[in-house]
């Protein structure tokens, strides 16, 4: 028994009363929970196909199957939207990658790197959205680009950079700038991926199979980090 307090004086509501009046509430969030989510789908695809100028909240809506009012209610703005989209596709990519470096952190830095661009080949292979988006907003300076820079990219490449400078050390990768050389692996990685219809039509190269994903890793992995690692080298805690 619930007991509800009033002015003058005290009710008594049974449970089931109070879950009763609950449940259409419930069924609301559960609706709007999935609405945002068809919307970010939807805004997900449009912008990797259109880009923000190109994509209109109204096509976004029709792609969703949802009334067009409901993307102010729950974005406010195109803007917003494609914020929210983007760090939808950005945050999970992120984690992937430091999933894949926190599992492997007892192995070389050779095979943590070597994990990380399988992770992030099948993270992209999954997401194509990811690059299309980027090449859509690198064309030209605009706010939106600076956002993603420095929410999402610059984090993750000023992390990653040391652990291709001490690649470099070691032998294992080749010399040169380690900012050019990640930038080289990422686009191998991720953008041959964007270009999977081309690379169909033109190659003869499918990349929905897991065996073309694994070759096109290793192949990563053989042309941008060619060296053997040391015969002596040991983890610092082990030194």
């Amino acid at each position: 028994m619930v007991i509800v307090s009033f002015q003058f004086g005290i009710a008594l509501v049974s449970e089931e009363t109070v879950e009763k009046q609950e449940q259409p509430v419930r069924k609301q969030q559960q609706r709007s929970i999935v609405t945002q989510q068809k919307l970010l789908d939807a805004a997900v695809e449009a912008f990797s196909e259109n880009g923000f100028k190109g994509t209109s909240t109204r096509d976004i809506a029709e792609r969703a199957g949802v009334h067009h009012p409901l993307i102010t209610y729950h974005f406010k703005n195109k803007d917003q939207l494609w914020r929210t989209a983007a760090d939808h596709i950005f945050s999970a990519f992120t984690r992937s990658l430091a999933q894949s470096f926190e599992k492997n952190k007892s192995m070389t830095p050779k095979e943590r790197m070597s994990a990380m661009i399988f992770a992030y080949v099948r993270y992209a292979k999954s997401q194509p959205a990811l690059h299309k988006v980027m090449v859509q907003e690198a064309s030209y300076p605009n706010p939106r680009l600076n956002w993603l820079v420095e929410q999402h990219l610059k984090p993750l490449f000023d992390s990653t950079f040391g652990m291709i400078t001490k690649l470099q050390e070691l032998g294992v990768a080749p010399k040169g700038n380690p900012a050019l050389l990640f930038n080289m692996i990422r686009l191998s990685s991720g953008g041959l991926l964007a270009l999977g219809n081309e690379l169909k039509a033109s190659s003869n190269i499918d990349i929905d199979t897991p065996e073309t994903l694994d070759e096109i890793a290793n192949l990563i992995i053989n042309v941008f980090l060619p060296g053997d690692m040391p015969a002596d080298w040991k983890p610092r805690s082990a030194a």
